[in-house]
């Protein structure tokens, strides 16, 4: 051990407050460096001197009774608030994880008795991809891929790019002429859409073939702000998508439906 660091470890000492390798480090050191001794010796005489002085002052028992008289209410009310604290944390807590455990017990009962939530069904699913498809064409300027009022022009262009030949009809006649249509992708195929136009609202018409091939009657639904309409016909599922009215739409669909062109299409 260095002359520095015995040096610096001597109040330690002399209080007794090294653990036992440092003590019996310091006591070897002190017996070979006479420098160290005297050091130590200065300081306990020092010490020394201090506690035979006038300096040293012994507190009165009065002085010492009311101190810690003053001392023992105070602690009492530490001890109370910490043991308050902890029983209403714990209430807290139990309270807070009775909620939770009630409402996680609601929520398994829920999903257990609604599972049709759980996941929506087909139609659900294609009226949101429908739904989503219109919007995006007016949003991104993509209503068409070809601008034609002519179905004789739309029908050729349609058979060129798809596996299946979909019906093209203008209803011009009845106030909803066709002006165009473009691809898209939905229910996981290429499909047609075919636009018509009813005064400044444009109608999307989707149509792709149906596995079951049967007709089946339209039905009408709203989301924010459109109405969406499906039906079967001619072994082809179609669906058409607009802001116009639900009567308005619903017409359309019935002209469409019943339409007979006198031309093959």
């Amino acid at each position: 051990m260095s002359c520095d660091l015995t040096q610096r470890l001597v109040p330690g000492y002399m209080d007794g407050e090294l653990d036992l390798v440092r003590t019996i480090e310091m006591e070897t050191h002190l017996k070979d460096c006479p420098v160290c001794a005297q050091k130590l010796e200065d300081q306990q005489g020092v010490r020394a001197v201090l506690r035979r002085s006038s300096l040293a002052y012994v507190a009165p028992a009065v002085l010492r009774d009311r101190i810690q008289s003053s001392l023992r209410p105070s602690a009492k009310m530490d001890m109370e608030v910490r043991e308050n604290g902890i029983q209403w944390r714990s209430l807290h807590v139990f309270r807070w994880a009775g909620a939770v455990a009630v409402l996680i017990l609601f929520s398994l009962s829920c999903w257990q008795l609604t599972p049709p939530l759980r996941e929506p069904s087909t139609d659900q699913r294609i009226a949101a991809e429908v739904f989503s498809s219109h919007v995006r064409s007016l949003e991104a300027d993509h209503l068409m891929d070809v601008l034609s009022t002519d179905q004789h022009t739309l029908k050729p262009w349609f058979d060129a790019k798809l596996d299946f030949s979909p019906p093209v009809e203008d209803l011009t006649s009845n106030g909803f002429p066709l002006v165009g249509g473009r691809l898209d992708y939905l229910d996981g195929r290429e499909v047609a859409a075919l636009i018509y136009q009813r005064r400044n609202h444009f109608i999307n018409v989707f149509v792709w073939p149906t596995p079951t091939g049967s007709d089946s009657a339209h039905s009408i639904e709203s989301q924010q702000g459109y109405n969406i309409v499906r039906w079967s016909r001619g072994g082809f599922q179609c669906w058409a998508v607009s802001d116009l009215g639900a009567s308005d739409l619903a017409e359309f669909v019935r002209l469409l439906k019943n339409y007979n062109s006198s031309e093959p299409n």
